[in-house]
Formats: structure tokens, sequence, C-alpha cells
């Protein structure tokens, strides 16, 4: 499964929030296309054991998963490109 961004963002002022999912196999989610920096980010893993992903960062404009062994959805809030 392919990370998918939800089409409708959020947005206030300068700021953009974006929600989405990404696959058990995904390691990177990237934003570069919306955002210029991600200021807070939270993953989700669903399914049979749901809960917070343990194990991501973010650098940039890209969130790096690296725990994900479920899909999940995810929660980015930063600055507009």
């Amino acid at each position: 499964m392919a990370v998918t961004i939800d089409n409708r963002p959020t947005v206030f002022g300068d700021r953009l929030i974006i929600t989405g999912t990404y696959g058990a196999t995904d390691t990177t989610i990237d934003l570069s296309a919306f955002l210029s920096e991600i200021d807070m980010a939270m993953c989700l893993r669903t399914g049979a054991a749901p809960g917070p992903l343990e194990g991501y960062t973010i650098d940039g404009t890209t969130i790096t998963l690296t725990a994900a062994t479920a899909a999940g959805n995810f929660m980015a809030f930063g600055r507009r490109s």
C-alpha cells in the first residue's frame, strides 16, 4: 500500500494540517509538495494492534517510519510551501 494523502487539508494562515494513511511496508512520507517544514507529526497504527507508532522521525518535509510493521494513519502540521 502506498502513502495516501487526504484531498482536503486544513489551512490556518500560513500553516497546513495534512492527514493520510501509510502501509505496513512504507518507510517514508514525503510532504514536500505541500509543506516547506513540518512542525509536528503523529503516526497511529490501525488494524489488529491500534495505537501510537513508536519509531518515526521528522527531517525537513519528510516523516521517516523506522518501526512501521502495520498500516496506519498520520497527521502532520507545518508551514505551507
